[in-house]
């Protein structure tokens, strides 16, 4: 088979999702240099890829002009005017990036889908008869659909890691007190996968205490706004969220000497920098194959319960009604955790 000269990546979604196959793209760029990509993607996430050589980006805007099957093929002419493609990677495999899987397949291009692994993650989650197993990673599973496109690539971590952004004049402040910088991001998408707000809070208490600079990260609106009154309360503590652009952030968390995150995208976007995470885990397991790349198992704070992991994603409700899979996690052995990687 003939090795693509441009292929087309599809990967929609969540931001950690997108961030996951960033370092997979950058090792097929560096492994086949022959090779150019346009990924397409929305349209925020733009700054996750500018740091890849040969790779161009096609903004979607999904809740505007791509919206819809109508929306879809709009997106589907705007590519296919760009350049003829020979390949398309459907990195996501949902009902949007079907369609235009199929749009391009009928027009003569090779497309490849993501194969998710539903029935072993069913057999990881389900109440009785669980299979506790590492499954395959969602990094791996990238990589699968490249060769399958006759792209020789092998995952290396060493290989795949953007260096510190250069940190604008509009955050340059937050890094001039010669303290050590700590990124909390307390939230996720899903409430199964949030370890309680109130030993967070212990936990920042803490790390404040110890003479550390504390950076908090969240989004818009609610999230702002708990971040800010912390903020209000501590010193040491600056809330980033809502100030900032995307590409600000990406730039603030680049220069993070550890990040603090739950099983969320703060998780993905600190690892594509090689910060060192401290990742909570709750109803979700890094089993799953959704941990961040390259960071280091023992870096995990979770418990041992029977019913972990009921969810891949972390969005059913516990079915036990107590969310005992995070409000068990001491405060104490997050603080351990930190302490183990700060004095490294």
């Amino acid at each position: 088979m003939q090795a693509p000269a441009h292929i087309l990546v599809i990967r929609f979604s969540s931001m950690g999702d997108v961030a996951m196959t960033v370092p997979v793209l950058r090792n097929l760029l560096e492994q086949n240099p022959q090779l150019q990509i346009t990924v397409v993607s929305n349209a925020v996430f733009q700054p996750l890829f500018e740091g890849l050589e040969r790779c161009h980006f096609h903004p979607a805007f999904l809740r505007e002009q791509h919206k819809g099957i109508a929306g879809i093929y709009r997106l589907y002419k705007e590519l296919k005017l760009l350049i003829a493609f020979d390949a398309v990677a459907d990195l996501h495999n949902v009902l949007r990036s079907q369609i235009l899987g199929t749009l391009f397949r009928v027009s003569g291009r090779k497309v490849s889908k993501l194969n998710k692994g539903r029935d072993e993650k069913k057999q990881l989650t389900r109440k009785t008869d669980k299979e506790c197993r590492q499954l395959t990673s969602m990094h791996e599973r990238y990589a699968e659909m490249f060769r399958k496109l006759g792209l020789p690539v092998s995952l290396r971590a060493e290989d795949a890691a953007y260096e510190k952004m250069q940190l604008p004049v509009s955050v340059a402040h937050l890094f001039t007190t010669g303290k050590k910088q700590i990124g909390i991001a307390p939230f996720a998408q899903y409430r199964e996968k949030m370890y309680p707000l109130e030993k967070m809070k212990v936990i920042v208490s803490h790390l404040v205490d110890e003479n550390y600079s504390i950076l908090l990260f969240g989004g818009r609106g609610e999230e702002a706004a708990v971040l800010q009154q912390w903020e209000d309360e501590f010193a040491s503590l600056h809330n980033v969220a809502g100030k900032y652009s995307f590409k600000e952030e990406l730039a603030i968390i680049s220069n993070l000497d550890i990040m603090v995150s739950m099983d969320s995208a703060n998780m993905h976007l600190a690892s594509l920098f090689k910060v060192p995470v401290v990742s909570i885990w709750g109803a979700t397991h890094h089993y799953a194959g959704f941990y961040g790349w390259g960071q280091e198992i023992k870096n995990i704070v979770e418990i041992d319960l029977y019913c972990r992991p009921c969810s891949v994603f972390g969005n059913i409700p516990c079915y036990r009604g107590d969310h005992a899979c995070m409000h068990r996690i001491e405060e104490s052995m997050v603080l351990q955790k930190i302490a183990d990687i700060s004095n490294i």
